[in-house]
């Protein structure tokens, strides 16, 4: 947050505030955002029961949008996000499942309501593919692994840009992406057992940074 005051401010000393430029067909923009996301988890945990606790985390986020008319453009959101996921109210009682952090490239298609003037929003609707990596286990833990199926599902968004001349922008943007993935918790060593997991974690996605448009 500290970096992006920092370059918003410098934005704004190098070119003023100076009328926003008109969009256009072919126009480019790139923001780096900070991003929190927040999930919305639950889960159906076979054969010990419980719920799915997964963490809030806050990330540097980078997107690149294209329009192809005034009013119509794609934005291509990408990061990692790392959360810390615990299995709760289970038969065995809360299981931490150490960390897993995320890749979830999203593509929306988005329609922007004012584009030639100062204030721009927009909404959009896309696609989410997820990919899970890093799977950390704790250090003292009876499983041997974990793993997480990859995502597919729907984004819904809205958001503004607030033009600060005709390159520099603000952003604000909220996301609801839809993400799913089969968990095989493996415990056959110390439990001789196989846990498997239905889980929605379905996140909200807050975000706010600075852009540029060329």
């Amino acid at each position: 947050m500290k970096t992006l005051l920092l370059a918003t401010t410098a934005a704004m000393v190098a070119g003023g505030f100076t009328a926003p430029v008109l969009a256009d067909a072919g126009d480019w923009q790139f923001r780096l955002r900070a991003i929190t996301v927040a999930p919305d988890e639950s889960a159906d945990i076979d054969p010990i029961g419980g719920d799915a606790d997964i963490s809030t985390t806050t990330v540097p986020e980078f997107d690149i949008t294209y329009f192809f008319t005034d009013r119509i453009a794609a934005e291509l959101i990408l990061g990692v996000t790392p959360h810390d996921v615990t299995a709760v109210g289970t038969a065995l009682g809360d299981v931490d499942l150490g960390e897993v952090t995320l890749l979830p490239p999203t593509l929306t298609l988005q329609y922007h309501f004012n584009p030639d003037g100062q204030i721009r929003p927009y909404a959009g609707v896309g696609v989410n593919y997820t990919l899970f990596f890093n799977e950390d286990l704790p250090a003292a833990t009876v499983l041997d692994s974990i793993d997480y199926d990859p995502s597919f599902g729907l984004a819904l968004q809205a958001g503004a840009d607030y033009m600060l001349n005709e390159r520099w922008f603000l952003n604000l943007d909220l996301k609801k992406v839809w993400i799913n993935t089969d968990v095989t918790i493996d415990a056959t060593t110390n439990l001789s057992a196989v846990v498997n997991a239905d889980v929605d974690i379905d996140p909200w996605i807050f975000g706010v940074g600075i852009g540029w448009r060329y």
